[in-house]
């Protein structure tokens, strides 16, 4: 996938083409100089050019747990079939929920999840451009486990947002401009546990982007619309096993949008929650596991996509998660089930099936 990164730093307004009302106007004077036999003055548009159509591509929670370690282990080889639907998009993105380190302390919780650096390249041979890391599993191992996620991510091969040496790194956007549209995604935690208090980035501490607190979230979504045509967060929320989204969430998606973000993507609950359009903007609110250790779960491939900085159309590809951990893509008859179950979803939302004409 070639991207232009342009570094992390704050984001922009969407931008529409201007109006070609003058158009007519210049003609009828063309005509009209013509009959009097004078030379025409040539016709002129203030119309800008559109821009091209910029496909988004959105997978849920991914770590290399237990069997999954083997695809870290072994090789950097990419993620199997799941790969080709990653790599066709223009910016791929998945929450990666994982401490990236060998060692320190295991933090007292029921789950401890961490991998190798090698993680990041197996996910960048499969076609993703950036990961969130803002969840609850990224300070699993500690202070020394956070030193060595830090350090990952200075060497990565692809951009990590939601966490960061201070507030201010943890909150920075991925920056990108792709087909002349500038985009912005940032990643945060909502999910009221350990790691989201005690292991919180501030002012002079290392941490995980929490939006426990959404003004540090709100302040950066408003900074990135300021110089990006979308801005995306990826936000940790949500009830575990939950299909309906809860109130903090819907509330949390609303003071988004306010702020600025086109879309807004979930993770966190283990299961798929419905999706749609509020307001201009695009919400996801969850997409439940994706590269998982545990099996004959539904998930899927979310696809977006962007024209003249709006999200206009989205598209669902359903997928297994066998006993590898890695999806496999659902086809035929039980691919359209799935599409409409996932549809379904959308019933206990405050979200639209389409965009809004009014805000275009």
């Amino acid at each position: 996938i070639a991207l232009a990164v342009m570094g992390l730093a704050a984001v922009s307004a969407c931008s529409t083409p201007a109006s070609s009302s003058d158009a007519a106007v210049v003609q009828e004077f063309n005509d009209e100089a013509a009959v009097s036999n004078e030379e025409p003055l040539p016709q002129t548009t203030s119309e800008s050019p559109e821009t091209e159509a910029v496909t988004l591509v959105f997978g849920g929670d991914v770590h290399f747990e237990r069997r999954l370690a083997a695809l870290v282990e072994e090789s950097t080889s990419a993620l199997d079939s799941i790969s080709d639907q990653l790599s066709r998009a223009d910016l791929a993105i998945v929450n990666l929920e994982t401490a990236i380190t060998s060692g320190g302390s295991p933090e007292p919780k029921a789950y401890n999840f961490r991998t190798s650096p090698t993680a990041l390249d197996v996910l960048k041979n499969s076609g993703v451009d950036v990961v969130t890391m803002g969840n609850n599993h990224v300070v699993d191992y500690g202070a020394a486990g956070l030193a060595d996620t830090l350090a990952a991510k200075e060497s990565s091969p692809i951009p990590i947002v939601g966490v960061g040496a201070d507030q201010k790194e943890a909150f920075e956007p991925a920056e990108f401009d792709i087909k002349g549209t500038r985009i912005a995604v940032l990643g945060a935690t909502e999910v009221y546990e350990r790691t989201s208090t005690v292991w919180a980035a501030g002012n002079d501490r290392a941490g995980v982007a929490s939006a426990l607190d959404p003004a540090p979230l709100l302040r950066a979504v408003r900074g990135a619309s300021e110089n990006n045509d979308v801005v995306i967060a990826y936000l940790h929320w949500g009830h575990e096993r939950q299909t309906c989204p809860s109130s903090n969430q819907t509330a949390l998606a609303d003071a988004l949008i306010d702020a600025g973000a086109d879309v807004i993507v979930g993770a966190h609950p283990h299961v798929l929650q419905g999706s749609g359009w509020k307001d201009g903007a695009f919400v996801a609110y969850s997409l439940g596991n994706f590269v998982w250790y545990n099996d004959r779960a539904t998930t899927g491939v979310l696809t977006l996509t962007i024209k003249d900085g709006k999200p206009v159309q989205q598209s669902f590809d359903p997928a297994t998660i066998p006993p590898s951990g890695v999806p496999d893509l659902m086809t035929g008859d039980q691919r359209t089930k799935y599409q409409q179950s996932f549809e379904q979803l959308r019933g206990c939302t405050d979200l639209s099936d389409a965009p809004d004409p009014s805000h275009n």
